[in-house]
């Protein structure tokens, strides 16, 4: 299993998007210059993130980004199956045929494994991640880069 930097890119681009949205929308090539990530790779993800209604976009000279629900109800599996589909320690993509048609030896250890970083990253919210963070900086608004 592999969380690819799609993935890593996105949650980071998040977590940026809801600190920096509270004033309004926020344009990529802000969180481009905040993150160091590509304005082309940022647009191909929010297009993603879009698609999956985790992001609305406003057009205009004021346009941007805006978190399409509260940091609170957005969590950090909902932004990783936006932009990469689905984490699978399994090889057989969870069909339980990866041995000759049948479960391999350690198939449920595996498919464990899925559930439980799905729950752990379910439980996750923008929104907690964004409140340790103030609480890590004495509740000073900092603007982080770099997240990974």
């Amino acid at each position: 299993m592999r969380l690819t930097t799609k993935g890593r890119f996105a949650v980071t681009a998040m977590i940026d998007l809801a600190m920096n949205a509270q004033t309004g929308a926020v344009k990529l090539s802000a969180i481009s210059e905040r993150q160091s990530i590509s304005l082309s790779y940022l647009e191909q993800l929010f297009s993603k993130l879009r698609r999956a209604q985790l992001v609305e976009s406003l057009r205009g000279p004021g346009g941007g980004y805006i978190l399409a629900a509260p940091a609170s109800e957005i969590n950090i599996a909902q932004i990783i199956e936006a932009a990469e589909d689905k984490l699978d320690a399994t090889q057989c993509n969870s069909k339980a045929n990866c041995h000759h048609g049948a479960p391999c030896l350690a198939h449920d250890l595996w498919e464990n494994l899925n559930i439980t970083i799905n729950n752990y990253l379910s439980s996750v919210t923008l929104q907690s991640i964004i409140e340790k963070k103030h609480t890590e900086s004495n509740g000073k608004i900092v603007t982080f880069t770099h997240i990974h």
